[in-house]
C-alpha cells in the first residue's frame, strides 16, 4: 500500500523501532484465540493487520505469522483467490472510517439492497484500491458517485459504480468537476490519493462549490483553501469504541455477505511482484515510482 512507503519516507505513525509494516493479508488461519468462533484453524480468510494502530509489530502484515484481531478477519470462499482477497482489507477499512464515522462524513451504513438518496460524493482517485472500495461503499449507501482517474482506468472505475469519471490529467479538471457537481447535493469528498497533486485541484474545486469535509488518507502537507475541511481517515480508527457499530457492520455483516454473493468487486487487479519477505521492499519501491490501476502482492 502507498501508506507503507510513505511511512518509511516520512516517518509518521511509528512510535518505536524496530517495526513491521504491512496491513493487507490473506491466507489460512494458523491458530485462534480463546472465544473466537467465527473463524477456525485452517480456514481461508483475509484480514487487516493493525500494527500501526496498536504500535505493536506483532500485528504487522509483512511477516510469516502476523497476529490479527478476530474482529478484523473475514472468511473467504474457495472461489476467491488469496491474491484477490489481499486487495481489500486496508482499503475497505480506510474507506469505512472516512465514510461512516460520525467525525468524518457520517453516511448511512452500506446496504446489500440500497435505495438512492439523491445525494452525491466525489471520490478522487477511483482506480486505487481505496478509491474503488470507497466508490462501492458509497453506492451501497445510496449515493451517486463522481470520480476521477486516468483515461486508461475509466472503464474500471465505472465498473465499480461511478456514474461519471473525469480525467484528472485534464487541464480543465477543476471546472469539469464543478460542472458535473452543479445541481447535485454534495455530501463530501474522499481524496483516495492524498498527495499535493490531488489536494490542490480538490482545494480549487471547493473554492467554487463551498465548504465540505474532505477525507484524506495521509496528513496534508500543503496550504489548502479555507473551504477544505480535512478529516484524516486512519484505518486503525475502526477500533474506536464509540464507532463499534461501523466495525461490526462492515467486517462481520456487509463484507462477508457481499463477497459470498459476488456483489462486491475486489479492485484493482492484483499483480504478483515477488515471492518471499525479501521481495517486499522491491514491491514498495515499485509502488513509490508510480502505479495506476494495480495492487501489488508478494507471496510469503
Amino acid at each position: 500500500n502507498p501508506v507503507e512507503w510513505k511511512v518509511q519516507e516520512q516517518d509518521f505513525f511509528v512510535k518505536t523501532y524496530p517495526f513491521i509494516l504491512g496491513a493487507d493479508v490473506a491466507g489460512y488461519v494458523e491458530d485462534v484465540g480463546e472465544g473466537v468462533t467465527h473463524v477456525q484453524k485452517g480456514q481461508r480468510v483475509m484480514g487487516y493487520c493493525i500494527g500501526l494502530g496498536v504500535n505493536d509489530p506483532a500485528f504487522g502484515g509483512f511477516q510469516l505469522y502476523p497476529t490479527l484481531f478476530a474482529s478484523l478477519v473475514c472468511p473467504i470462499p474457495d472461489s476467491l483467490s488469496f491474491d484477490e482477497a489481499a486487495v481489500a482489507p486496508l482499503a475497505m477499512t480506510t474507506a469505512a472510517v472516512n465514510l461512516y464515522h460520525r467525525s468524518h462524513l457520517g453516511l448511512p451504513l452500506p446496504s446489500l439492497n440500497p435505495q438512492p438518496s439523491g445525494k452525491a460524493i466525489l471520490v478522487w482517485g477511483g482506480s486505487s484500491s481505496v478509491g474503488s472500495t470507497a466508490i462501492q461503499l458509497s453506492v451501497a449507501s445510496g449515493l451517486e458517485v463522481i470520480s476521477t482517474a486516468s483515461k486508461l482506468n475509466h472503464s474500471l472505475v465505472k465498473s465499480v459504480g461511478a456514474t461519471t469519471v473525469l480525467d484528472y490529467k485534464s487541464p480543465t479538471i477543476v471546472q469539469d468537476v464543478v460542472s458535473v457537481l452543479s445541481g447535485r447535493e454534495l455530501v463530501g469528498i474522499f481524496d483516495a490519493i492524498s498527495e499535493p497533486e490531488s489536494m490542490r485541484p480538490v482545494s480549487e474545486i471547493l473554492d467554487q462549490v463551498g465548504s465540505h469535509k474532505v477525507g484524506l488518507v495521509v496528513p496534508p502537507t500543503i496550504e489548502l483553501s479555507k473551504n477544505f475541511i480535512p478529516t484524516l481517515s486512519l484505518a486503525f480508527e475502526i477500533l474506536n469504541n464509540d464507532e463499534s457499530k461501523v466495525l461490526n457492520h462492515i467486517w462481520q455483516e456487509f463484507l462477508p455477505e457481499s463477497i459470498r454473493r459476488g456483489s462486491f468487486q475486489l479492485q484493482p487487479p492484483p499483480v504478483i511482484v515477488g515471492k518471499g519477505l525479501g521481495d517486499i521492499q522491491q514491491g514498495l519501491d515499485k509502488l513509490r515510482s508510480g502505479v495506476s490501476g494495480q495492487k501489488f502482492i508478494v507471496h510469503v
